[in-house]
């Protein structure tokens, strides 16, 4: 039976090797919204030995491209639903090894490179519920601060989020390569083809 679980940045290895695929969790602390541009630049900088605005491995790590107003001097985010993350499946297994990210959010799953990352870092990939950008929004308290919101605009820009009970959150990866998404995808391949088979379909 899937557990629930109430989680607080930074999340230490043993916090998430504790999780499985299935499990649901909250989460507190502080979220950074990284998207394919962020993560690029991140490694980039990193290669070149430049130094970082973000410690991504004391923070949870969302695929996200929020809507934000600004009122006075204050950021209010209006929306702030989760991006497709198979875009981000190009950099992500590199961003966790190096990083130590133990906590990606995004939704629609990630393939077998953030997988095997995954287990071999101590980190999970856990799907929000797309179209919910509202539910999001709400959960997130306050606006820390942004980086590189001049160079990438607001989808893209790194806007670090103070969250509190930010979820439900649904581990699809775990630290212990099992991947949600792959097993649902061979289980229906493989009733698809035992149909086709039924049928007479070649």
């Amino acid at each position: 039976m899937p557990k629930e679980y109430y989680l607080k940045t930074p999340l230490s290895e043993d916090d998430v090797r504790q999780l499985k695929v299935g499990d649901i969790v909250y989460l507190s602390g502080v979220v950074v919204t990284a998207r394919d541009e962020a993560h690029k630049i991140a490694l980039e900088k990193y290669e070149r030995g430049e130094k970082l605005p973000i410690n991504f491995g004391e923070v949870a790590v969302y695929h996200c491209g929020p809507v934000i107003k600004k009122i006075d001097d204050k950021w209010e985010v209006v929306a702030a639903g989760p991006t497709t993350s198979t875009r981000m499946e190009l950099f992500e297994d590199k961003f966790i090894k190096i990083f130590k990210t133990r906590m990606i959010i995004g939704k629609g799953g990630m393939g077998s490179k953030t997988t095997a990352a995954c287990k071999e870092v101590g980190a999970i990939y856990a799907a929000f519920t797309g179209g919910a950008a509202i539910l999001a929004a709400n959960a997130i308290k306050k606006v820390k601060t942004v980086y590189w919101l001049e160079e990438l605009g607001m989808p893209e820009a790194l806007w670090v989020f103070e969250v509190e009970n930010f979820g439900p959150l649904i581990v699809t990866i775990d630290a212990h390569g099992n991947n949600l998404f792959e097993d649902v995808s061979k289980k229906v391949r493989e009733r698809r083809n035992i149909a086709y088979k039924m049928a007479g379909v070649d």
